[in-house]
C-alpha cells in the first residue's frame, strides 16, 4: 500500500479539496486525472472531464470535489489478469487505472505509461470537419517581428505557430483547411507550399479589414458540415473531439472554447456600505471568470447570418444568435492548458524565455 501511495502521491487530493483547486492541481502536474481521498480511505478518480462537465452544469468552482466525483465508479479487481486491465484501460481510454479489493481498498495502480508504448491514450474515432483559421491580421502587438513576418508565421519550437495549430487539428483527423488572409498573405503562401508536409489548404483574401469572423461570409456553399474556427495566435492542448461532442449532444448553433481563468488580489478587500462605514472584509479574494479563447465550432448555416463585406467580430455573431433564441455553448478548458502568443511577454512565456 505504501508503494502504491508513493507511486501517486503527486497525483492525490482529499475530496474536500476545491474544483478550482484540483483544476489548478491537474494543471501543475500535467496530467488530466487525479485520484480522491477521505483521509487515508481511496473514494474515486476525479478527471479533467468531471471537471469540464461540472462546470457545463453551473457547480460552483468553490464546491468540493466529493460532489462531482463518482464514488461508484467501477475500477480493477485484484482477481483481474494484466491483460485485462490493459484491455479495459484501452476501452476507457484511461489514463490510469486504480486496483480496487471488495473493501474499497486501493491496492494497485496501472499507468498507462507502463502498460502501452505511447505516452497518451487515443484508442479513439477520428473526427473530420472543416477548418477556418482567422490568419489575415496584422499582429501589431508582436511589432517589431511582425513588421518582417505575418503573426502565423512566428516560430514556436522548430515550426510556426500556424503548422503547430494545424497539426493538432489533424491529429484528431481534420484535413481541410480554409485559411482567411490579408497582411503578407503572398509570404505565407511560399512558405506554406514549400514544407515537406503539404497541408490542404484553401486560402481566401480579405481584401479590407472585416473584423474577427466577418472574412467567413466568404465561404458561403462551400461548408455544409459543422466547422471550426480558430484564431492563429493561441495553442490549446485541449482534445476538440471532446469539444465537439460537447456542441453535438448540447445542439448548440454555436460553441466557444472558453478558458477557465482565475485573478488573485493580493489585499484586502473591503466592502463600504452608507457613510463610508466597512461592511465586510475579505483577504486576498480570488474570482473565476471563463475567458474566450479564440476557438469556435460553427453550423454551418452561421456562415450565412455573416453579412458580406462588412465589419463582423465573433462577438456581434455571438450576439446575433443569442437574441434570435438561438444556443451558444461554452466549453471549459484550464488555464495552463492554453498558450497564448499575441503579445510580448506572453509569447515569451511560450518559448520558455525568462
Amino acid at each position: 500500500m505504501i508503494a502504491v501511495l508513493e507511486k501517486i502521491q503527486e497525483r492525490s487530493i482529499q475530496c474536500s479539496m476545491t474544483v478550482l483547486q484540483s483544476l489548478k492541481k491537474m494543471d501543475e502536474v500535467k496530467v488530466k486525472m487525479l485520484f480522491v481521498f477521505d483521509q487515508d480511505h481511496f473514494l474515486s478518480i476525479l478527471t479533467i472531464g468531471d471537471i469540464q462537465r461540472a462546470i457545463i452544469k453551473q457547480t460552483a468552482l468553490s464546491d468540493s470535489v466529493f460532489t462531482i466525483i463518482d464514488i461508484n465508479k467501477k475500477f480493477a479487481s485484484p482477481t483481474e489478469t494484466k491483460e485485462q486491465i490493459r484491455e479495459k484501460m484501452l476501452a476507457l481510454r484511461a489514463e490510469c487505472m486504480p486496483v480496487v479489493d471488495k473493501n474499497g481498498n486501493l491496492v494497485d495502480v496501472y499507468l498507462w505509461s507502463e502498460m502501452f508504448k505511447s505516452s497518451e491514450p487515443e484508442h479513439r474515432e477520428k473526427i473530420n470537419l472543416p477548418v477556418v483559421i482567422m490568419a489575415g491580421g496584422k499582429g501589431t502587438r508582436l511589432k517589431p517581428i511582425t513588421n518582417v513576418i505575418p503573426k502565423p508565421l512566428v516560430p514556436v519550437g522548430d515550426k510556426t505557430i500556424l503548422e503547430v495549430i494545424m497539426d493538432q487539428f489533424e491529429g484528431i483527423g481534420c484535413h481541410k483547411f480554409y485559411m482567411s488572409v490579408n497582411y503578407k498573405a503572398d509570404m505565407m503562401e511560399l512558405y506554406l507550399s514549400q514544407l515537406e508536409h503539404k497541408y490542404d489548404i484553401e486560402f481566401f483574401m480579405e481584401d479590407k479589414p472585416l473584423g474577427t469572423i466577418g472574412s467567413v461570409s466568404l465561404l458561403k456553399g462551400k461548408i455544409t458540415t459543422s466547422f471550426f474556427v480558430s484564431n492563429c495566435d493561441s495553442i490549446n492542448e485541449q482534445d476538440y473531439r471532446d469539444v465537439y461532442d460537447y456542441h453535438v449532444s448540447n445542439k448548440n448553433d454555436m460553441t466557444i472554447v472558453t478558458l477557465v481563468k482565475s485573478f488573485k488580489i493580493p489585499y484586502g478587500v473591503i466592502k463600504t456600505g452608507e457613510d463610508g462605514l466597512m461592511q465586510s472584509l475579505q483577504e486576498k479574494p480570488e474570482h473565476t471568470y471563463m475567458v474566450n479563447s479564440g476557438v469556435y465550432i460553427l453550423k454551418p448555416e452561421l456562415i450565412d447570418e455573416i453579412p458580406e463585406d462588412e465589419f463582423f467580430h465573433v462577438t456581434h455573431l455571438m450576439e446575433k444568435v443569442k437574441a434570435r433564441g438561438g444556443r451558444v455553448g461554452c466549453f471549459p478548458v484550464s488555464e495552463n492548458s492554453w498558450h497564448d502568443m499575441g503579445e510580448w511577454p506572453e509569447y515569451l512565456k511560450m518559448i520558455n524565455v525568462r
